[in-house]
């Protein structure tokens, strides 16, 4: 995978701020999310995901998804799922991968100055689990997630980004993987830098 890709690297001249999906820009997680969401199926003895819930789980949030995949009778538990049945950080976590050439690009980005954040619809607990299993640096400054109450494509959070930063939306870069990615973006008149991981469909086309 190469970050450094033609259009981010156009993009870089007059931008001060670059904003970074997680899942699919940040780190390689399909595994580990086909993982997680099957282990709670199992849990309740229900088949494993099929490769459409495969996909919307990749781009929703993790209630979003656990509401799709599972029977309405057991919605009012979905909060407590991903505490109760799986431990995300022991079970999970070893199967998420740092794409290589992340971090020397993001400190190639620090080094001439230009500030970076997450935006991601994995809630608090999920990212800081990325964030403290990498040791990630502390420059990724803020991290939204789904628990500030955005939700990609929501621009919300990423409009939220460019209030603590002071920045004016065309000098940022949104970098991102899928179509929720781009959408938000374009709902924040964010430039965007569509990103494909090597192997991975696009689930969106």
């Amino acid at each position: 995978m190469s970050l450094a890709g033609a259009r981010l690297g156009r993009a870089i001249g007059p931008v001060r701020g670059v904003a970074f999906d997680c899942d699919g820009v940040m780190i390689s997680s399909i595994e580990a999310n086909r993982e997680f969401y099957n282990r709670i199926l199992a849990y309740y003895d229900l088949p494993p995901m099929t490769p459409e819930q495969e996909a919307y789980a990749f781009m929703a949030t993790s209630r979003q998804a656990l509401a799709r995949i599972l029977p309405e009778r057991l919605h009012a538990d979905i909060p407590k799922m991903g505490r109760e049945i799986v431990d995300y950080r022991a079970e999970i976590m070893p199967y998420v991968k740092l794409f290589p050439g992340f971090l020397d690009f993001a400190a190639h980005l620090h080094h001439h100055g230009i500030k970076m954040a997450v935006l991601t619809n994995r809630t608090r607990g999920g990212m800081q689990a990325v964030l403290d299993f990498f040791s990630l640096p502390s420059y990724f400054n803020p991290v939204v997630t789904a628990s500030c109450g955005f939700s990609k494509p929501d621009p919300g959070g990423a409009l939220l980004i460019l209030s603590q930063w002071g920045l004016a939306p065309e000098e940022v870069v949104y970098v991102g993987d899928s179509e929720v990615d781009r959408l938000t973006a374009q709902r924040a008149g964010i430039p965007f830098a569509a990103l494909h991981s090597a192997g991975r469909r696009d689930p969106c086309g």
